[in-house]
């Protein structure tokens, strides 16, 4: 199959999964009038994950959803990489813990990407606009997720620690990133298992200027 046909299949594909409420509701019952505003609106940061793998062609279309992100001057100045080795999440998770006994000491606790399967990792060379564009990147992996029924969550942390310690570097450079570039964030993906709750949001800050 062409790449066109199968990128076009698997739009086809997410776009139903996004008429999929949680009671098997189509999307015509939704309080929302599109399936685009009902994936942002309904979207949570999961913390939580099933012991299910995301198949590498999912991966690689939240990818690419990413990459078709806004960004200044259509520079590109981001490199995405995904990791569903359970070697590599499991290797740098000890190293993790190495550091971070506390966290290991939870019974819960797997790996240091919020127990996910998979992470996708996000790195910026620091010029112009480039993290605002990043950020534009990992917002639209994260709508698309919630659109085909996956979870994500967010992870600063994570690579924060991986740049700043040198036990965590060889994994670093398992990533193979270009010159001047470093990790700005890591996305976990997995099958949610669990539905928080949304947090309140303080609609006052938002203004209409006459």
């Amino acid at each position: 199959m062409k790449k066109t046909n199968w990128l076009a299949a698997a739009c086809l594909s997410a776009l139903l999964a996004s008429c999929q409420c949680n009671e098997q509701k189509c999307c015509d019952e939704s309080k929302y009038p599109n399936a685009v505003i009902e994936s942002i609106m309904e979207r949570r940061s999961i913390r939580k994950y099933q012991d299910r793998i995301v198949p590498r062609e999912t991966l690689q279309l939240l990818a690419e959803c990413g990459v078709n992100a806004p960004n200044a001057m259509n520079k590109q100045r981001w490199q995405v990489r995904i990791v569903d080795n359970a070697a590599y999440i499991d290797g740098i998770t000890d190293v993790y813990k190495k550091h971070n006994p506390k966290a290991a000491a939870d019974a819960n606790f797997k790996n240091m990407f919020r127990n996910a399967p998979a992470v996708i990792f996000v790195a910026s060379n620091g010029e112009g606009m480039t993290e605002i564009d990043c950020g534009l990147l990992g917002q639209n992996i994260m709508l698309a997720a919630q659109s085909m029924g996956l979870g994500t969550c967010c992870l600063g942390s994570a690579t924060a620690f991986m740049n700043s310690n040198t036990d965590a570097a060889p994994y670093v450079q398992q990533l193979e990133l270009p010159e001047g570039y470093k990790l700005l964030y890591a996305i976990a993906v997995g099958y949610p298992d669990e539905q928080p709750d949304a947090k309140p949001r303080d609609l006052t800050k938002i203004k209409f200027v006459d």
